[in-house]
């Protein structure tokens, strides 16, 4: 186990481990508990309990946050035509097709998100190697293959992020930056904790939503108390 640093050591002292904290809370723990110099992503994971085996209860999608996550994306349309003038307006980052396949297949990954129109996707797949692991594939679940690469490209700018339950039944999603006024993190919180409620699968069994934990990058876990909603 690696050994931590004194000032996460600190940092921890400030959050009992043992107690679940109203979500107002838990935000004002997590950017006091921030240790890092630069502005720290605020991110909330949650521990369900569903099987990631079966196919029944996969979880994935994508949700806008109405504060953005702090971050510019970076958006990269694979497109023809008027839509990929479309995509240009929209203020795509880089337009193209089987020019920038190639860039990727070179090596080439300045960007962060991947939107793909339907009839892109035979040579898109081509990808999928060196695309999938980096969780960059474009998905209809996540509304990344899609013709209305307008309405793509303007959530994604305007704070979009996407979800996937892992293999231990966890979903990871940053909710901002710990420069982010309190009440502002709050609310990109309850709307991350809502879709999760709303994507819950209909075989899934017992308790739903096991554990919500809150976190800064690098800094202690608080836990939330999800009763408080």
């Amino acid at each position: 186990m690696a050994k931590k640093g004194k000032k996460y050591v600190e940092a921890a002292k400030l959050v009992d481990r043992a107690t679940v904290y109203p979500v107002a809370e838990a935000i004002e723990l997590v950017k006091k508990t921030s240790t890092v110099k630069f502005d720290a992503t605020v991110e909330v994971a949650f521990r369900l309990g569903v099987d990631p085996k079966k196919a029944d209860q996969q979880i994935r999608g994508a949700v806008v946050l109405p504060h953005g996550t702090g971050k510019v994306q970076r958006v990269l349309v694979f497109a023809k035509g008027e839509k990929a003038k479309e995509a240009e307006a929209a203020g795509a980052d880089f337009v193209g097709d089987t020019d920038y396949i190639a860039k990727i297949q070179q090596g080439w990954f300045d960007f962060d998100v991947i939107v793909a129109t339907p009839d892109m996707m035979a040579e898109v797949g081509k990808l999928g190697r060196v695309l999938g692991p980096k969780g960059l594939m474009p998905n209809p679940k996540t509304g990344t293959v899609t013709f209305d690469v307008t309405k793509a490209v303007n959530e994604i700018k305007a704070g979009k992020v996407e979800y996937r339950v892992d293999k231990a039944g966890n979903i990871h999603v940053p909710i901002g930056k710990a420069s982010f006024e309190n009440a502002k993190l709050a609310e990109n919180f309850n709307t991350v904790y809502e879709t999760m409620l709303k994507a819950k699968p209909a075989a899934a069994k017992g308790t739903y939503m096991k554990n919500v934990t809150v976190t800064s990058t690098m800094g202690p876990g608080v836990k939330v108390d999800v009763a408080t909603f």
